[in-house]
């Protein structure tokens, strides 16, 4: 019934799902209310709903935040929202593109670290992610809807052919866990795959990634980006055609981290890739020299 209804509102409004912007509204209430529960906010919290669509899950968000502040792209659904004034009166409805919004000034704005709950299309999901890494210290949580392949890959082991570099570099600065499963019949227009809630811990920090310590966190993406981006190649080679360092000193610093250059990128765990970071940065064998792995645990610490 609320299927009809959505295309209905968005006819009224001479309006249609955007293939160029990749909509695909969440349009059955039930399910927007169990995403609202999942996300486990209260009265005292500011949620940042990205994409906020015909607003099916706007009001469930509503009635269990304090406010919630909505970020919309397209300019026909806000116009839509003015039109019919449906939301509710603690949503503040924002025209704006989040891969290009200023997360420092919404998380002044929300007081505090930022929450978020994101229906937003496919397209963008991957940006979006890095985004989130990029400013892991602003964001309490963000629970996020993604494709099912994506999601997956989130949650992929090494040695596995889902294992990635998104994979890597996101449990460098948060947990994902699995909430729900949603299928396409739960959206309008439907998409032709499955869909995973996930939620992004970043705060307070998890203990794996408290564990790794002080990180350059840019020359840990470009590391990783590099190896998995060329990954039938050795990690030698794959590091080494993208600049980052000679051959010969990639060599010096594999070894001082008891790494093989001859590796292949899925093989090494998170912990891993951080050794080899700090080792590249401390100039190979005088920092490696200083670090001890406990196999049990494998977690790097300082002797």
């Amino acid at each position: 019934m609320f299927y009809q209804k959505s295309k209905a509102v968005l006819r009224q409004q001479g309006l249609a799902a955007s293939k160029k912007l990749g909509q695909n509204f969440l349009v059955h209430r039930h399910t927007a209310e169990h995403i609202a529960d999942l996300a486990g906010l209260s009265k005292a919290d500011t949620v940042v709903e990205v994409g906020v669509g015909l607003g099916a899950l706007t009001g469930p968000l509503a009635e269990a935040a304090g406010q919630v502040i909505g970020l919309e792209a397209d300019s026909g659904i806000i116009r839509l929202h003015e039109v019919k004034q449906d939301l509710p009166a603690n949503v503040r409805l924002l025209h704006q593109d989040v891969l290009t919004a200023d997360f420092a000034a919404l998380a002044d704005s929300c007081g505090g670290r930022l929450k978020i709950v994101a229906n937003l299309p496919y397209s963008i999901s991957s940006p979006f992610l890095f985004k989130l890494m990029d400013h892991a210290e602003q964001i309490d949580f963000a629970v996020i809807m993604l494709q099912k392949e994506l999601a997956q890959r989130l949650l992929a082991q090494p040695r596995t052919k889902a294992y990635g570099a998104p994979t890597v570099l996101l449990a460098a600065c948060a947990t994902v866990e699995l909430l729900l499963e949603i299928g396409p019949e739960e959206f309008h227009p439907s998409p032709k795959v499955d869909s995973l809630l996930v939620r992004l811990t970043f705060n307070p920090v998890p203990e794996r990634v408290w564990r790794l310590g002080v990180v350059d966190r840019e020359l840990l993406r470009r590391i990783v980006s590099a190896a998995f981006g060329q990954r039938r190649k050795t990690l030698g080679n794959s590091i080494a055609a993208a600049g980052l360092l000679p051959k010969e000193e990639l060599a010096a610093c594999f070894a001082a981290a008891g790494l093989s250059v001859s590796a292949r990128a899925e093989q090494l765990t998170l912990e891993d890739f951080v050794l080899l970071v700090k080792t590249v940065q401390a100039g190979g064998a005088d920092y490696a020299s200083g670090v001890t792995l406990d196999s049990g645990s494998g977690l790097y610490s300082r002797k």
